[in-house]
């Protein structure tokens, strides 16, 4: 019966000795094997009319296997709008992006997804992981229009397209969810 308590104290003290590593970074959870895709890449979209530009650098997440929209992408819930780090968008010009005065720099983006109208927001708040929210330093929020793509996208993209000599419009594409908003530069 003793041997029998100290197997279980010394598997309690391992378990515990374990969590303590990794909660202060002494430990990596399961390693990429060098050279191997992330699961998640990080891809870029960018549009420019005139040396005015607008780039976007996010996490592209795919479906494999799962259903999107409404479940591994929750309606109601706030989303980085792609995988791992949250969303950069950046622009060296103001804009008007829908209704939302956008100046010059960096932002956060983050999406409010419903089955109907989405929410598209920006955060000045950089630097964060994931769905952290900084409400305090959101720059605004403006609607997205939906609409449905003819077959499903594996893979989650921000595209800009429809670019015209005074702006372009960002569209959020990934199973068979289209989500955009124009954007209008102001140079």
């Amino acid at each position: 019966m003793k041997i029998k308590k100290l197997v279980v104290a010394a598997a309690l003290l391992c378990c515990g000795l374990s969590l303590s590593a990794m909660a202060q970074g002494g430990m990596e959870m399961a390693p990429q094997k060098p050279g191997a895709p992330l699961a998640s890449p990080r891809k870029q979209a960018e549009a420019s009319i005139n040396g005015a530009a607008v780039k976007v650098d996010y996490g592209a997440p795919s479906m494999r296997g799962r259903k999107i929209m409404g479940e591994v992408v929750p309606y109601t819930t706030w989303w980085r709008t792609g995988a791992n780090e949250a969303t950069l968008f950046e622009t060296n010009t103001d804009l008007m992006v829908g209704s939302l005065h956008v100046p010059a720099g960096k932002y956060t983006l983050v999406t409010l997804p419903s089955e109907g109208e989405w929410q598209l927001v920006f955060c000045k708040h950089l630097g964060q992981w994931g769905t952290d929210r900084f409400e305090a330093d959101d720059l605004g929020k403006v609607p997205m229009t939906k609409a449905s793509l003819a077959s499903p996208q594996e893979m989650m993209s921000i595209e800009f397209g429809n670019t015209t000599a005074k702006g372009t419009e960002m569209h959020v594409k990934w199973e068979t969810t289209d989500v955009w908003v124009p954007v209008t530069f102001m140079k």
